[in-house]
């Protein structure tokens, strides 16, 4: 099996929005939406020319290997916006099956589903047809903002709406939901968040359900090749996941970080001060039950909408304005935690935000850690010397580090984590103490997480977090990962 390498490491840039605030419409955007929603069969032609003849130009879905089949804006001769979903030819050998699926998600009506309104059915041509939702995806807000993070509400609004959307489909008899992830939450004008209609229907008569990243599929799936009610929850599980940690964090990581609780990596850093830890410790918890390997020890939908429905009700008697770290002007912002800590050298100038020493002592640790990243069949040696082109920059990289010139290291570091197959915890570590010495210091803490998610055993990136944490101004973040890291260390 192959490594798991995050997307938030390929540091070419996405396409990006301007904020989590999606009230945008489409500039040739001129429907209001007041359209009554009749299920019914359209022509081939009539597709053909809603979508510009199927031009690239209206896709709008992620399409590649994994996902073979392809999503395309449109617009009616009325005027109506229309997502078309066109499959794959062969994907659906026998027209009846299906119409007849289609047929079954076609009776469904909800105001948090993107809703089927239609189909094609013409020769060897197999298309969806449902609402248009003009703003985007979740994957697009969680993960590719640029001005601002999504806030902590907005999330638990789309877990609430995504679970009520699964507890109406069970309770209309369809509890089956194929690749739950954030590209299948949709936003609509106004910025309500919909789950996409396409995923009740199977990708092929064949029933392949998970088109996308295996590392990500129940384990049922992968032992019968099958799915079954409780898949949807574990789904929903991994959904969470990214919602709190803005990242999609593979769930056997995850699995890891819940044991050790090490809450400083599935939440995102951003949300801080937007809830209680009380709610934070609920939402990771159920988390973690919907992610169990066996699926009757799984919670149901309806208890996880009642759970989220709690969740949002406090979110929003939660003040906005409390201040829960301690001021910037504090003396005691480095003095260590009242209990002692057994530290090592490293641990130590890290309680101290001794970035000299700090340099010294993880130049001195070499590239050790990386022999044992998680999922990493292959050491570190081996498959860097099957790409000696990309180990140029990772050497140019370490020459820069050496000589304290920071500035190159990340720039080289950079370009060799982009090319890598797999993640290098080291490189990871390195490049955060490049940004912790340009006083880049948010950059530097990401850094340390994602070091702590690919080497959850390792105790430097915690101390890292703690250094970052300090430099931020969040002591009590700081001492709590401090212990971590000692607690760690001495298990």
């Amino acid at each position: 099996m192959g490594c798991i390498c995050f997307k938030s490491l390929r540091l070419k840039p996405p396409p990006s929005i301007t904020s989590t605030v999606v009230d945008s419409q489409d500039d040739d955007d001129g429907d209001d939406g007041q359209y009554p929603l009749i299920f019914r069969e359209f022509s081939f032609e009539q597709l053909r020319i809603a979508t510009d003849g199927f031009s690239p130009g209206n896709i709008v879905s992620e399409h590649d290997e994994w996902v073979p089949n392809t999503v395309y804006k449109g617009k009616l001769g009325d005027g109506r916006r229309i997502a078309v979903k066109r499959f794959q030819r062969l994907s659906w050998p026998d027209p009846f099956e299906f119409i007849k699926e289609a047929e079954a998600v076609g009776r469904l009506r909800s105001e948090h589903i993107a809703n089927l309104i239609g189909y094609c059915s013409d020769d060897s041509e197999r298309l969806l047809v449902a609402e248009f939702m003009p703003n985007s995806t979740l994957s697009n807000h969680l993960f590719h903002w640029e001005k601002r993070p999504m806030k902590w509400q907005t999330r638990l609004k789309v877990a609430l709406h995504t679970a009520k959307a699964l507890e109406y489909c069970n309770d209309n008899g369809i509890n089956l939901y194929h690749d739950l992830n954030p590209y299948r939450i949709l936003f609509d004008k106004v910025g309500n968040p919909k789950l996409s209609c396409f995923g009740l229907m199977k990708n092929s008569h064949e029933g392949k359900n998970h088109s996308t990243n295996l590392a990500f599929a129940p384990p049922e799936y992968l032992r019968l090749g099958t799915l079954i009610p409780e898949s949807v929850t574990y789904s929903f599980g991994t959904l969470l996941l990214d919602l709190m940690s803005g990242r999609h964090i593979p769930p056997n990581h995850a699995l890891d970080l819940f044991q050790t609780k090490n809450y400083l990596v599935l939440v995102d850093s951003a949300l801080d001060g937007q809830f209680s830890d009380e709610d934070r410790t609920e939402l990771v918890h159920i988390a973690s039950r919907c992610l169990k390997t066996e699926p009757e020890e799984r919670p149901s939908i309806r208890f996880l909408m009642s759970t989220l429905s709690r969740l949002q009700r406090r979110a929003e008697l939660w003040p906005t304005n409390v201040k829960r770290l301690m001021p910037s002007s504090s003396n005691k912002k480095t003095k260590p935690a009242t209990e002692p800590l057994k530290l090592t050298p490293f641990g130590d100038a890290c309680l101290r935000a001794d970035l000299c020493t700090m340099h010294e002592l993880l130049e001195k640790l070499g590239y050790g850690a990386d022999d044992d990243v998680v999922s990493n069949e292959f050491s570190f040696q081996m498959w860097t010397g099957e790409m000696q082109e990309n180990m140029d920059h990772k050497n140019h990289g370490d020459a820069a580090f050496r000589a304290k010139d920071y500035d190159t290291g990340i720039e080289f570091y950079t370009e060799f984590m982009y090319g890598a197959p797999t993640v290098s915890p080291t490189v990871l570590a390195r490049r955060c103490l490049c940004y912790l010495m340009t006083e880049m210091f948010s950059e530097a803490l990401s850094d340390a997480m994602q070091a702590q998610v690919a080497s959850p055993e390792w105790p430097i990136p915690l101390y890292l977090q703690a250094a970052c944490l300090f430099k931020l101004d969040m002591e009590a973040e700081a001492k709590e990962a401090l212990r971590h890291g000692s607690a760690l260390e001495s298990y």
